[in-house]
């Protein structure tokens, strides 16, 4: 069920940021170029959005675990939280929820820890001939 989500979410984030991308290109309060605060937000949501993919992989060969799922959910916490906060503020001038944005870099920071520690826990020992 985790796997299909984090399939689902992070094949429409990476959709989306292309969709993001050139509309923003379009946009006349971009004229001038588009902010670096929105590049940032682009650039991450891009990364981000092939990591949930490699964690719904993860999910599905290797089988759910706490590890996975954590670091599934957290790297859908700093979409929500960084890049599409981010998104609000440049376009809609929206500053309310301003302080969180920390918090998704932060929550991208411990999905990539916990899915090294999955990654530790799930591993095959290597037998050296």
């Amino acid at each position: 069920m985790m796997a299909s989500f984090f399939w689902v979410f992070g094949a429409l984030c990476a959709g989306l940021s292309v969709v993001f991308s050139a509309a923003f290109a379009h946009l006349p309060q971009f004229a001038g170029g588009v902010p670096a605060m929105v590049q940032t937000a682009l650039n991450q949501q891009q990364f981000h959005a092939l990591g949930l993919l490699l964690v719904a992989f993860a999910v599905s060969s290797r089988g759910p675990s706490r590890w996975w799922l954590a670091s599934g959910g957290l790297m859908v916490v700093g979409m929500v939280l960084f890049s599409f906060n981010l998104y609000a503020r440049a376009l809609l001038g929206f500053e309310g929820l301003r302080t969180f944005v920390p918090w998704g870099g932060s929550a991208w920071i411990a999905a990539w820890l916990l899915a090294a520690v999955a990654f530790a826990r799930t591993a095959k020992p290597s037998t050296i001939t």
